[in-house]
């Protein structure tokens, strides 16, 4: 990523900043390097190995994006912990402020941010803003953090006796994030944890990292003291490297199975905390009760928004007993999405990520319809005019699916929606629950005694009553479970800070009877 200059315009008016950041790329259309940060400056790797990135609507060359080297990333590690022996002494009044002025500044910059997303990941402008929002409500809840991190006291448990329990800082932590929410997923970890007193070392997504180096030049902008937050690049050995080094305490990621649960025992069998979110495969159960037109609507965009690149995408639709009537109007209502490039205006469903995520998913389009399933809406052989070599997949809808498939098995991660039909709602309970993932599930029903039945009897960790995508707002925890979740505390709200702190509690006796003398002497000090 090109280094990016920020100016600050300031509003005259009694205490009133404005921060309005005018963003000026400083290099040629030419393909340039994504740059490290580390210690506060944008640094040009010096590895001799890279990863080209492609804009997924036309697969021209963005940037190359570098595989760091041993010591580059060693330096990452050293700036975070040379900086906590400062950052974790810092108030949190000061850590509190440095959140305020940065999401202010995230929230003036936001179209800039999704411009970025939209040419290296592909969602569409409006997607790529709604990204940066729900990142941005993960800093504006930093904000009350303080509240958050009071610990506790109970006086007189013994005779002039008292305990206090209260939250300190890990140390150096580290995030590893996918490329489906450039923005959203780094702003989950590194407030949270700089906010509680940590440092940090980030590596991004190698498919777009746009997004997290203009975050970082934002951060920087906001008063953030240099290496208290660092950016490193690369795959596997990146990987290896945060879950080796011992200076790194926690590890948080966002991301596919394999990688999760790798992350998740090598970071573990080196002592480090970690907490690691994976797969999924959502359900969404329709009842025969429920309001037909939202409903479709609802499920039409939760299938198929971010061309169903969402870990909370609504990938799977059970329809119980007459539902399943509605099938044909459902794929009516998909067909009329607009498939394009990102950026151009109107677009619906944009690219999915390369040209081995689309492989991918037309395999599993094509072992479903081989297995027995029913192609409704089949969007295999889209083009996209103007956008030729672009990595399309349309709108594809199967039914008929059976729970043995392995487009039921596997997690698609494109724009395909899965149906199956069943006759009673308990039916549709069991079938999901015999599913090993636990991401979400949402039920669309008018009765509230099936409501309550279902989230009361579903062993899902995120579930919506109507609501397509329940991504809890901060204030609450993202509680993916079972498979699609590894470690003890989950990402963001009062379990994240659980997460980036430990407990440290003081049992202290000052006995009565040793109180100093109050009462002023006026006789001659002696020293005796």
């Amino acid at each position: 990523m090109s280094r990016l200059i920020s100016k600050i315009q300031t509003v005259p008016g009694p205490s009133k900043l404005v921060s309005s950041l005018q963003w000026t790329r400083l290099y040629s259309p030419s393909v340039t390097n994504t740059k490290l940060f580390i210690n506060g400056k944008f640094v040009e790797s010096q590895t001799k190995d890279w990863i080209d990135l492609h804009n997924p609507a036309t697969n021209e060359l963005v940037t190359r994006v570098p595989k760091s080297t041993q010591t580059e990333m060693a330096d990452a590690v050293a700036a975070a912990k040379e900086a906590y022996r400062t950052w974790s002494k810092t108030s949190i009044l000061t850590r509190q402020q440095i959140m305020f002025k940065f999401q202010h500044i995230i929230k003036a910059n936001m179209k800039e941010l999704a411009k970025n997303i939209t040419l290296e990941q592909g969602k569409t402008l409006v997607d790529a803003e709604g990204d940066v929002l729900r990142g941005l409500q993960v800093v504006e809840h930093c904000c009350s953090v303080p509240s958050l991190q009071l610990g506790e006291t109970l006086c007189g448990i013994a005779k002039d006796m008292d305990t206090l329990s209260y939250r300190i800082p890990l140390g150096v932590c580290a995030g590893i994030t996918p490329f489906n929410f450039p923005a959203m997923i780094p702003l989950w970890m590194f407030p949270l944890a700089l906010t509680c007193g940590n440092t940090y070392v980030i590596k991004p997504s190698e498919r777009d990292p746009g997004a997290c180096m203009m975050l970082m030049e934002m951060f920087q902008e906001a008063g953030a003291p240099n290496g208290v937050v660092n950016v490193i690049h690369g795959a596997h050995e990146s990987v290896n490297f945060i879950c080796d080094n011992p200076e790194i305490k926690a590890i948080s990621f966002v991301g596919s199975d394999q990688a999760g649960k790798y992350i998740y025992e090598r970071g573990s069998k080196n002592g480090k905390r970690v907490q690691s979110n994976m797969g999924a495969k959502n359900h969404g159960v329709i009842m025969p009760d429920a309001n037909k037109e939202n409903t479709l609507n609802q499920l039409v965009g939760a299938a198929f928004g971010a061309a169903g690149q969402r870990c909370m995408a609504l990938s799977t639709a059970v329809f119980v007993g007459d539902a399943k009537e509605w099938l044909p109007e459902l794929v009516q209502k998909a067909k009329l999405l607009k498939v394009n490039a990102g950026h151009e205006p109107g677009t619906d469903v944009g690219p999915v990520i390369s040209p081995q995520a689309k492989q991918r998913i037309l395999d599993l389009i094509d072992s479903g319809i081989k297995q027995g399933a029913n192609c409704l809406l089949d969007g295999r052989k889209i083009t996209v005019a103007g956008y030729e070599k672009g990595n399309f997949v349309g709108p594809t809808v199967l039914s008929d699916v059976k729970p043995n498939m392995r487009c039921y098995t596997e997690e698609i991660f494109g724009p395909v929606l899965i149906t199956l039909s069943v006759d009673t709602l308990d039916e549709a309970i069991n079938l999901i629950n015999n599913n090993p993932y636990g991401n979400g599930t949402a039920i669309f029903t008018t009765n509230g005694a099936t409501a309550r039945k279902f989230t009361h009897e579903i062993d899902v960790g995120q579930i919506g009553v109507n609501v397509p995508i329940p991504v809890p707002l901060p204030m609450f925890s993202f509680t993916g479970s079972r498979g699609s979740f590894l470690g003890d505390s989950n990402f963001y709200g009062k379990a994240g800070i659980n997460f980036y702190t430990q407990l440290k509690t003081v049992t202290q006796m000052w006995r009565e009877a040793d109180a100093s003398i109050s009462k002023p002497t006026v006789a001659m000090p002696v020293i005796r």
